[in-house]
């Protein structure tokens, strides 16, 4: 019953946040930008940071409409980073669809995130609020940590000496931080006292941590028809994961021998950047068998296991956070959104 109850809750807030997107949305000239935006826009989602923004709101005592324009300001700082990110990664597909890179063209994909990140400026400054300038600053700061974020992640793609230290350093920035913003504009919209928005920025950090922890655990663990991609997409590109730098730490002889190979470069450096991953994981049977070699791997030396409680450890870090703030349906509900994250199947 209470399950239902934050569930219905959550879907009413999405779609709040999804009306407002498709009212943002242009027709017209240029054609191709505009439909670029609505394209991705429109590839829907959970929409998690903006309902974080949300629930944040309401959790300190605050009503969820005075934190629309900021949680969709996020949502649409998210997307932006999506498109730039898929440009970088040189994926074809997203959510089951073409990249608007593929779509259309890397020119057109660059303006249409740089056209969402001002759209998402945009729409923070229509908040409603007398704290409009500590919004903006919190905002900006959550930008630039989301690049150097992708910046560090890009670097590791060359460095073959990455440590579960730097892993956590980076994701911290590039996942984590969207989440501990999402905390922090919301609170500050609703009105909590600085201690009650630093509580809601240490939640949304270590719920970021789990997320993406989840994230490299569902590449080689999930069903691939619920998770809308082949598994093992990380290993075949040579990501430098949490399961792969603990696989480091722990291997020897001929595994580690394996797994120095993957460290030791992303495949797109080694191919020229050319590489399709969806396609060629599916279809490669040498990748097919590295992905069952590596797995196993993460099996037998306890990887697995190690990163599910990684995960279980970092959800309970934030949860505890929530302990000091009221007790409401909306804190309630943040809770019951932690756990479904963490134990989602894709």
């Amino acid at each position: 019953m209470t399950e239902s109850i934050h569930g219905r809750h959550y879907e009413d807030l999405r779609r709040m946040v999804e009306r407002r997107l498709r009212g943002l949305t242009q027709r017209g000239s240029p054609e191709d930008l505009n439909d670029a935006c609505r394209y991705v826009l429109s590839a829907g989602g959970k929409r998690i940071r903006a309902v974080l923004v949300l629930l944040s709101c309401e959790a300190v005592g605050g009503n969820a409409k005075q934190a629309l324009d900021a949680s969709v300001a996020l949502e649409l700082m998210h997307n932006f980073t999506l498109v730039h990110d898929d440009i970088m990664d040189h994926a074809r597909s997203r959510r089951g669809r073409p990249t608007v890179h593929i779509r259309w063209n890397v020119n057109n994909a660059l303006l249409a995130g740089d056209v969402l990140l001002a759209m998402a400026y945009a729409a923070l400054l229509r908040s409603r609020t007398a704290k409009l300038s500590p919004l903006v600053e919190l905002f900006t700061g959550a930008l630039l940590q989301v690049c150097e974020g992708q910046a560090l992640d890009l670097e590791f793609e060359t460095r073959a000496d990455v440590s579960v230290r730097d892993y956590f350093r980076m994701i911290g920035k590039k996942t984590g931080r969207l989440f501990s913003a999402a905390g922090e504009l919301g609170g500050l919209l609703g009105g909590g006292s600085p201690r009650q928005v630093t509580v809601l920025r240490e939640f949304g950090h270590h719920l970021g941590r789990a997320f993406q922890l989840q994230d490299d655990l569902l590449d080689v663990t999930a069903d691939p028809s619920r998770l809308g991609k082949s598994i093992g997409g990380d290993i075949v590109e040579r990501k430098k994961t949490y399961l792969l730098l603990k696989a480091a730490e722990r291997t020897r002889g001929r595994d580690r021998a394996v797994v120095q190979v993957l460290l030791r470069g992303n495949r797109r450096r080694a191919d020229g950047g050319h590489g399709a991953m969806q396609q060629s994981v599916a279809t490669d049977p040498r990748e097919a068998r590295m992905i069952r070699t590596v797995t196993d791997i993460y099996r037998r030396y306890g990887v697995l296991k190690d990163t599910e409680r990684q995960v279980r450890a970092n959800t309970r870090r934030a949860v505890r956070a929530l302990d000091s703030l009221p007790r409401n349906e909306s804190a309630a509900a943040l809770r019951w959104l932690s756990e479904r994250l963490v134990t989602r199947p894709s």
